[in-house]
């Protein structure tokens, strides 16, 4: 019968997702560059492929458009999640999936008809000291970039590395953001955030996204720019914030000691696919 695909989205930033939990085979850089070709494959920011985990509904392996493997993925979960979800025949109040970043619980809320409407998902901690992001005895909070006069960013790890610029138009995203993502200090590379504060509870984010590039959502950006805001102390602490992203808002909360971020917003299905 040939194995299916099903493409997802969350705020436009699209997946295909690949339900490997039978037979436990992950998928190398070059098929998942195959497949996230928008002239030659199914077309996405990325692949989500689905793995058994003991314990957990499954382990969630990102695939980048580029054949990289980030950490985790903020919009893939919740993708992954309602494709979980609309393939089982219950209505679960929440899952908990393994990633890269470690084992994270989901919250599911259903519309009236009982699809999914949206996923709350616990990020777990923003990290301001990590192996991914700059070295050294201090958080690289509010610094300068070496190389770059005048950028000033904070860096956050939401298990995988961002650079968050406020203050920073989104229209230079596509031009400084390749760079920054490159930048020495960051040794696995980075997303770069693009910020700018709407009031005291909202942001407009154009995100780099690592691997990727321009994308029209980034949930783990959305998360680490929140928590860089509450150190820069731009934005409260333990209060839902909205983040205006291309695709769409993420609402974000973050515990005032960064011990918990949480992330809600939807997740849609596109279509499905076979292949031989």
């Amino acid at each position: 019968m040939g194995e299916r695909l099903f493409k997802y989205h969350g705020l436009g930033n699209d997946f295909v997702v690949l339900d490997r939990r039978s037979s436990g085979q992950d998928i190398g850089p070059a098929e998942a560059v195959q497949l996230c070709d928008r002239r030659r494959g199914v077309g996405a920011d990325g692949v989500l492929v689905l793995l058994p985990s003991p314990g957990a509904a499954a382990r969630m392996v990102v695939h980048n458009a580029d054949g990289s493997v980030p950490e985790m993925c903020g919009n893939g979960i919740r993708c992954a999640v309602k494709y979980l979800v609309d393939l089982g025949l219950e209505h679960p109040p929440f899952l908990e999936m393994d990633t890269g970043a470690g084992r994270l619980r989901c919250d599911v809320a259903y519309d009236e008809d009982g699809a999914v409407s949206e996923v709350e998902v616990s990020m777990g901690p923003a990290l301001l000291q990590a192996p991914s992001l700059p070295g050294g005895h201090q958080p690289f909070i509010r610094r300068e970039l070496p190389g770059f006069p005048g950028v000033q960013g904070t860096a956050v790890s939401m298990g995988n590395p961002h650079l968050v610029l406020f203050d920073r138009p989104g229209s230079e995203a596509a031009t400084l953001g390749p760079r920054l993502e490159a930048h020495p200090l960051f040794p696995d590379r980075t997303n770069v955030e693009f910020v700018e504060q709407l009031s005291a509870r909202e942001v407009r984010i154009v995100v780099w996204e690592r691997g990727v590039g321009l994308t029209q959502a980034c949930g783990t950006g959305a998360c680490a720019t929140a928590a860089a805001g509450v150190v820069e102390k731009r934005l409260p602490a333990g209060e839902w914030i909205t983040a205006h992203l291309p695709g769409g808002p993420l609402q974000v909360r973050v515990a005032e000691d960064l011990s918990e971020v949480r992330m809600r917003g939807p997740a849609e299905f596109v279509f499905m696919a076979r292949r031989d």
